[in-house]
């Protein structure tokens, strides 16, 4: 029977996930400012029919919309699905950088391909140009199934949209959570697309099949479970006395898996042609649903029309109005290719290879699966092109071209150089969980001795990446180090840089002695930037002066060529003096593999905390389970780490409790010193914050002791203030006045501008009476103080303290500023000290609950005139907006301030209505 095509106008149910899809449109077109929905739900849960419903919405509203579908058989073609997406705007100016650079990396055109950071930047650009003339939105189905380098393409652009008017929506299965190559770096919050309540799954039948009896429509309706695909293709297999009750109903298939194997009697039902053109067009989406004519006239020549009946009839696939071939679900085509023999397999692949151009990677992946036996010829082939798609970015593209091409290797010393690049391709291009399964392949059989450094190299990435273990760096890398130091010694492409970074890494990590004597030992075998990385973590105290200025004028003369190679020292130079502002940052935004993604973020949730985005606090976690999805245990390990200093910061002090039972276990394991003497530095700062003076003294002594730079302590400039602060709260001011004259001794001001701030706000807290009022406001005019929004609002609280003590009249509008903030941090330990000081300050504000005041000047403004009564039509007037900006303003105002009601807005305001 007829089970019809699913479209977007028979969306049964899925009210809130239209409701929130409807609302994003709305705020991207009003607003102007991008963003993103993830779509995750299992397959044939609906989550292509809410694309549909989608874009029909937005083209009715006046979006431009742009698709890409993910296809299992073209995962391994670099930036496939990013060619779908940008394709209908190739078609304008290309001869714009931008344009050039797409034109290459899509392989469109001739002459070298862009290097690894322009491609991000690239599409942006695009699309931002298109924006020029209305809203766009992507629509990427099918996400699990991306190739990797598209993905975190479209992840970057998901970052970086907010301001144009770009919604990206996509759609991913819940399965590929595990994948280590699954929607890889995707930061929205999923919007789980679950089973369809009991009601709407039998609306959906009974518009389907309105002939069915109740008795077979609740046999139906129970095996279905709400999965609308199986709502509508169970019935399908019914005979006629089934539907109308005359035949009892036979026992149902459950979901999952088997829902594929209902579609294998269909296939097996079919034709041999039917068959051949529907395997053609499942192993190769791309071109073969577009030459779905070409299938046909080649395979059934004058039965042509004939073959495409009998697969119509079927419902598995259906010739659209472009004239491709349209599966009807992504599990059609996995079910096809399941239901193929060995030989009918390789024979299809052979076919579709001889389509394609000699020196496409595609064709060489067709000509892979085609083989039998070992070839070098193909072997070296696919070793060349997956070389080239690492050159350009693809290096988990790369990486499967290559452990293809040692599959087809006749001798296994060339079988072990193929797979020893694949696994430092697949850990570089974020395929850890699959490099690592690489190295333990390459581990049990033998590695030729020219290939040993660059196998190292991938022990020791899988190790400290993947296993959270740093040994293999001080047993392997000074010795990779040695080799590649011999005269006529292979370079492997620039190894030693990134070598020396893995090294650096793990010292800094660890601060394992024998690391520290290689990189000394090494370290003129380092770049400029190398050796300025060694010296901002060695021994800070002694060593890090002028590195922040240092790595400044390095990026200003740097190449884009050497970004590339140079962005993991740069980014981890610049974390060690927090220096990794958002322009140093923007220099590598445009490098799309995870490996540089996942040190950007890293970066990014430092600075967030450093700076006072404390908003972002949460995405730390996100970024942890990401990292942990595709197998990067340290990577999430270091997030949770992040996470732990805004808990510190807000005196969340269970949960910090619980962070860190989750991760100091693995970081004592692997003897990181410098994660296990931060948590130390955190549980003091959480005691500051709670007055808990002698608790914060002793855990703050546990790492420095008085007038005493420690060694080797990365970060020391973060414990120094902590200490001096505690210091002085338990009245050991000759303790803190020495741990300030070491800090002057040392110059601590010429690290860089954060170490400066500190060492002026202790300076100012340890001053005698007579000149603490100057040292405080010395301390604010510290260059670039403002940017260190936690300490200052810190250093305010303790000089309005010192004002308040001493009946100075200013006490209280200082006192108000660090409250301000911490309210804003939603710091509430803190937010409390600073009442308690208000109160005593005779003030008011004090005793008024703090509410979150997260709001953006255009936000306040709004929210105090709708607390004085003015209607949206009124404010708008005021303010030059219209109506609807208004309400969609008032819409993210309500849960800034935890509330429901406009008649609420003015008591949340307090103070600042």
């Amino acid at each position: 029977m007829d089970g019809g095509e699913r479209s977007a106008s028979d969306l049964v149910g899925r009210e809130r996930e239209k409701a929130l899809l409807a609302r994003s449109l709305h705020d991207v077109r009003v607003d102007r400012r991008g963003t993103g929905v993830l779509l995750r739900g299992e397959a044939g849960i609906g989550k292509t029919a809410l694309l549909a419903w989608t874009e029909t919405r937005a083209r009715r509203i006046g979006f431009t919309v742009l698709r890409a579908v993910g296809s299992e058989a073209e995962q391994g073609l670099a930036f496939g699905a990013l060619h779908q997406v940008l394709w209908p705007l190739l078609d304008g100016d290309d001869t714009a950088e931008h344009a050039d650079a797409l034109y290459r990396a899509l392989g469109l055109r001739e002459g070298m391909p862009p290097g690894g950071f322009a491609v991000g930047a690239a599409a942006l650009r695009m699309l931002a140009d298109a924006a020029r003339s209305g809203p766009l939105v992507l629509l990427l189905d099918d996400l699990q199934w991306v190739d990797a380098s598209s993905a975190t393409v479209f992840a970057f652009l998901r970052r970086r949209i907010t301001d144009l008017p770009v919604l990206i929506v996509g759609a991913v299965r819940p399965e590929a959570d595990a994948d280590a190559d699954a929607h890889d770096g995707w930061p929205a919050d999923p919007v789980e697309v679950g089973a369809l309540a009991h009601a709407d799954a039998g609306e959906l039948l009974r518009r389907r099949f309105p002939a069915m009896v109740a008795t077979a429509a609740n046999r139906v309706l129970d095996a279905a479970d709400g999965n609308p695909l199986a709502v509508v293709e169970l019935p399908v297999q019914l005979e006629e006395g089934h539907v109308e009750g005359l035949l009892p109903m036979p026992e149902m298939l459950p979901l999952g898996r088997r829902l594929e194997r209902l579609f294998a009697g269909r296939i097996n039902s079919l034709p041999p042609d039917a068959l051949r053109v529907l395997l053609l067009s499942a192993l190769c989406v791309g071109t073969a649903a577009g030459n779905a004519g070409a299938w046909l006239r080649a395979v059934s020549g004058d039965d042509a029309e004939r073959t495409l009946a009998h697969i119509e009839a079927s419902g598995l696939a259906r010739l659209d109005e472009s004239k491709a071939l349209a599966f009807r679900h992504p599990l059609v085509r996995s079910a096809v290719i399941a239901a193929a023999s060995g030989h009918d397999l390789r024979a299809a692949h052979r076919t579709l290879a001889e389509t394609l151009l000699p020196d496409d990677p595609q064709r060489l992946v067709h000509e892979a699966a085609a083989a039998i036996l070992p070839d070098e010829n193909l072997a070296a082939r696919l070793e060349r092109a997956g070389r080239r798609l690492a050159r350009r970015g693809g290096d988990a593209e790369g990486a499967l071209l290559l452990d293809r091409a040692a599959a087809l290797s006749p001798t296994p010393d060339r079988r072990a150089r193929r797979l020893t690049w694949a696994a430092v391709m697949a850990a570089r291009g974020g395929r850890l969980c699959f490099a690592a399964q690489l190295v333990d392949a390459l581990k049990r059989g033998s590695v030729p001795a020219d290939i040993a450094p660059l196998f190292g190299y991938a022990v020791v990435y899988v190790d400290q990446s993947h296993h959270v273990d740093f040994e293999s760096s001080f047993t392997l890398l000074p010795e990779v180090l040695r080799a590649l130091a011999q005269p006529g010694a292979d370079s492997f492409g620039g190894l030693a840089e990134q070598v020396y970074f893995k090294l650096l890494l793990a010292t800094s990590l660890t601060d394992d002695p024998r690391g520290w004597d290689a990189l000394d030992r090494r370290l003129a075998m380092a770049s400029p930037l190398g050796r300025l990385c060694y010296r901002a973590w060695v021994d800070p105290p002694r060593t890090a002066h002028g590195v922040a200025e240092e790595l400044r004028t390095l990026l200003t003369d740097m190449s884009d060529e050497r970004e590339a190679g140079d962005g993991w020292l740069a980014l981890w130079t610049a974390s060690a003096v927090d220096a990794a502002d958002a322009d140093l940052r923007r220099r590598f935004t445009g490098g799309h593999g995870y490996a540089m993604q996942g040190s950007l973020a890293k970066a990014e949730r430092y600075q967030d905390f450093l700076r006072g985005n404390w908003d972002t606090a949460e995405l730390c976690l996100r970024e942890a389970q990401a990292a942990d999805d595709i197998g990067y245990r340290s990577n999430a390990l270091l997030f949770r780490f992040y996470y732990a200093h805004f808990l510190a910061g807000r005196g969340a002090e269970a949960e910090l409790r619980e962070i860190e039972r989750s991760i100091r276990p693995v970081a004592a394991t692997a003897r990181m010193r410098f994660v296990l003497d931060n948590l130390t530095r955190l549980r003091g700062l959480a005691a500051l914050g709670h007055g808990r003076y002698e608790e914060a003294y002793a855990h703050l002594t546990e790492l420095t002791e008085p007038g005493v730079l420690p060694r080797r302590m990365p970060w020391f400039h973060l414990a120094f203030f902590d200490f001096v602060e505690a210091a002085v709260r338990t009245g050991r001011l000759a303790e803190a006045r020495a741990h300030v004259a070491a800090g002057e001794a040392a110059r601590m001001e010429k690290i860089s501008d954060h170490h400066a701030f500190l060492l002026a706000a202790a300076a100012a807290t340890t001053a005698p009476d007579q000149v603490a009022d100057a040292r405080f406001r010395d301390a604010y005019a510290v260059p670039g103080a403002a940017q260190w929004v936690f300490d200052m609002a810190r250093l305010r609280l303790a000089h309005g303290s010192w004002l308040r003590r001493r009946h100075r009249a200013e006490a209280r509008d200082v006192l108000r500023e660090a409250h301000h903030t911490f309210r804003r941090l939603r710091a509430d330990s803190w937010r409390q000290l600073a009442e308690q000081e208000l109160r005593a300050a005779g003030d008011p504000v004090g005793a008024v609950g703090g509410s979150n005041t997260s709001l953006s000047a255009q936000e306040l403004r709004i929210a105090r005139l709708a607390a004085q009564g003015l209607s949206n039509k009124d404010i708008g007037q005021r303010l030059q907006l219209s109506p609807r900006t208004v309400s969609a303003h008032l819409y993210r105002i309500f849960p800034k301030l935890g509330i429901t009601s406009r008649a609420a807005i003015g008591q949340a305001l307090g103070s600042d209505s």
